[in-house]
């Protein structure tokens, strides 16, 4: 395996704030990483088709500004928002409920900075699981764009499925990223026990493991 998960632990970047949504409570995390390219690069590797399916997920659809996406057996939406090599913004349907994903790309020292937001209504879902509900997903994305950048024409997306998904690697992978979105959830205000609690069912879930008990 070539995820050089020890990097990534170390240069991404959790957040967590309150926002209101269509006159509701909402959450916001964001995930941030400096990538070794420029933004010309990291745009192509978001927004081509082929390169996403090598790193991400197969998309079909028109991947343009008002355009309908699918992501292979997740999610799907309308993109909303789009200026090349700056920012593309989306909304996220998923399961019967609507969220917003919101990427933008800078110039950074050494490279280019990917932020990615991902907007919320608070929800049973949120309780259950908090932050790390979508936070260790992206995560696991933003590992295999990392790897996608360094070797663009392999498929690095089908060298974390399997039996990788469940070694140890990608267990401490998931333990430290749900760790990590605990301690963002803490830092923006949530009670500790409460973040904790979350962050440990994220990890039972990414990690095949039973559930808490109730």
């Amino acid at each position: 395996m070539t995820f050089d998960i020890a990097a990534h632990l170390g240069a991404i970047t959790r957040e967590v704030r309150d926002r209101e949504i269509e006159g509701k409570p909402g959450k916001v995390i964001i995930a941030s990483r400096v990538y070794d390219t420029t933004p010309a690069d990291l745009w192509d590797a978001l927004t081509q088709p082929d390169r996403i399916s090598r790193w991400f997920a197969p998309i079909s659809g028109e991947l343009k500004l008002g355009g309908r996406y699918a992501v292979k057996d997740n999610a799907s939406g309308t993109i909303t928002a789009c200026e090349p090599q700056k920012r593309v913004e989306l909304t996220w349907e998923f399961g019967g409920y609507t969220s917003w994903v919101n990427f933008s790309i800078s110039p950074a020292d050494g490279g280019t900075l990917l932020e990615l937001e991902h907007i919320a209504h608070v929800s049973p879902h949120w309780t259950q699981f908090g932050a790390g509900a979508v936070g260790v997903g992206w995560e696991l994305g933003f590992l295999g764009l990392a790897a996608h950048l360094k070797r663009p024409a392999d498929d690095v997306r089908a060298e974390g499925v399997n039996n990788w998904e469940t070694s140890p690697e990608a267990k401490e992978l998931v333990r430290q990223a749900s760790a990590g979105w605990g301690k963002a959830e803490i830092a923006a205000g949530e009670a500790p026990e409460q973040a904790h609690r979350a962050a440990e069912a994220t990890r039972r879930f990414f990690s095949g493991e039973p559930p808490l008990e109730t």
